[in-house]
């Protein structure tokens, strides 16, 4: 998610060298190299080009929830709620035996056979 952020965020300049119809050099974050043929300025017309295109980053990424249409603003509420109730625990174990007493303790039997699980 990181590195989409940065790629969407930033902003990206290409330049290409062209000699002679062919590209000899592209490069991302630095000037293109040229090819060595270097011609001298006063003619006027040369083989060689360079071209630079920019790719603009985004610049706003503030989302205020105005923006949403109301669609989105269903969607969102909708899928945070039913978010959280994955989460929520019910620690009360239900009892099926609240209503009925125990049965009358007639003699105790571990005392009365001496037999104790440890």
């Amino acid at each position: 998610m990181a590195v989409l952020l940065l790629a969407s965020t930033v902003s990206w300049t290409v330049d290409k060298h062209i000699c002679m119809g062919r590209v000899m050099d592209i490069s991302l974050f630095s000037h293109a190299d040229d090819c060595g043929m270097d011609m001298d300025m006063d003619m006027e017309k040369s083989c060689c080009a360079d071209e630079s295109f920019t790719i603009q980053g985004q610049d706003d990424l503030k989302i205020s929830f105005e923006n949403f249409s109301l669609d989105q603003q269903v969607f969102l509420v909708s899928f945070v709620h039913t978010y959280f109730q994955l989460f929520e625990f019910n620690f009360e174990e239900p009892s099926s035996f609240c209503e009925y007493n125990p049965p009358p303790l007639i003699r105790d039997v571990q005392v009365l056979d001496q037999t104790f699980l440890i």
